[in-house]
């Protein structure tokens, strides 16, 4: 069997099915490799068998070896324990930040070269370009499907053995060539969620390894409001499941997480979406990864996500002798979470990120412990 130019994560979805189909009409040496992340776990939710079935279709259609790992092991040991870690310790991690670096772009390059291949090729929308000696994250060139934000953590020797051959597509284009391909996922769902959990709830799914424990939910002045089945449960900003009724003496508006104590077992809410609770204007980081390999200068003007799919947000970022950086927004963020990722860019360029460590949200600066932020100039 001869050595491939470049082997394809194919994940059996329509957006890895038109990468591969793009790198065989460049005239390249194709193979594709499926990677099982997550061990059936017996509960019928996982569909990791029908997606494989895919891949091995859309393989076929093309002309392609098709190759299969199963990094659950991996995934297991580098994403879905820190992922337990986090909730269990009151924050909200982002999982797929995590397996991006810990499988995708170590296990599956890994496995990729024992193929003989110099570069893998994945389904994101994102774009790789090098100038000025060093290679540079790109947006994807369709702003709602962009997935620049996931890759963050991605450094400069994968970067150079990465193809993104669908960056410069538009979803609806990609969908086109599809279809006019005869490629068998033309038609095919987007998969949404996270990757292990699938369809199924997830308050279920996260009490199988996560014991939680009712407690009383209270106002931010301490008033209780009812109670929760477990802090684990919820997020900053979330109005579903809190399954608050009518409380007198309060209008009949919904109600919003705004902050946990976990060691108490509390769970803080408000009304109105845009509480004054819930806002936060500066936010320090664990340690930073910069893409370039270093900072671009100590302090800094660029533009931050906080979360997916959410606009730039100006802001002023100053470089720790630690590596965290302290951002300070140029207005008030709402319902910026501890765990989840801080993204920097400089227009459409990735320039790093990191996971938020603190905000000044009222509440965490009320904590017994506050997290230090100082106040940049």
């Amino acid at each position: 069997m001869s050595r491939p130019d470049v082997v394809v994560g194919v994940s059996g979805g329509v957006d890895s099915s038109v990468a591969a189909l793009l790198l065989v009409q460049q005239g390249l040496d194709v193979a594709g490799l499926f990677m099982q992340n997550w061990a059936d776990d017996g509960s019928g939710h996982c569909r990791a068998e029908d997606d494989r079935r895919d891949a091995v279709a859309v393989c076929g259609r093309l002309g392609i070896p098709f190759h299969f790992r199963d990094f659950s092991a991996e995934y297991w040991q580098g994403v879905f324990e820190h992922f337990l870690a986090e909730y269990a310790a009151g924050r909200t991690p982002n999982p797929d930040v995590l397996c991006n670096r810990e499988v995708k772009f170590k296990h599956f390059l890994d496995a990729a070269r024992e193929l003989g291949a110099g570069r893998i090729a994945t389904g994101h929308y994102a774009r790789v370009e090098q100038s000025g000696g060093r290679w540079r994250l790109l947006r994807g060139a369709d702003r709602g499907k962009d997935q620049s934000y996931f890759l963050h953590q991605l450094g400069q020797a994968q970067l150079a053995a990465t193809v993104f051959p669908i960056g410069h597509l538009e979803k609806s284009q990609l969908r086109r060539i599809a279809r006019e391909s005869g490629l068998p996922t033309h038609a095919k769902k987007d998969s949404t969620g996270i990757c292990f959990i699938g369809e199924r709830d997830f308050r279920q799914f996260l009490g199988q390894y996560l014991p939680a424990r009712e407690g009383e939910i209270r106002d931010p002045h301490g008033q209780p409001i009812g109670r929760h089945p477990g802090v684990f449960y919820f997020t900053l900003g979330q109005r579903e499941g809190l399954n608050i009724g009518g409380v007198r003496g309060r209008p009949a508006a919904p109600w919003y997480v705004v902050g946990k104590d976990v060691a108490a077992n509390i769970l803080y809410v408000d009304q109105g979406h845009d509480s004054p609770w819930l806002q936060s204007s500066r936010l320090r980081t664990e340690a930073m990864h910069w893409i370039a390999g270093s900072a671009p200068a100590a302090t800094f003007t660029c533009t931050a996500q906080t979360r997916y799919r959410q606009p730039d947000e100006p802001c002023r970022v100053s470089v720790g002798d630690d590596g965290t950086v302290q951002v300070q927004f140029e207005r008030p963020q709402r319902a910026v979470t501890p765990g989840q990722s801080l993204v920097l860019y400089d227009g459409p360029e990735c320039l790093g990120g990191a996971v938020i460590a603190a905000t000044d949200a009222p509440l965490e600066q009320r904590a017994p412990c506050p997290v230090s932020l100082e106040r940049q100039a």
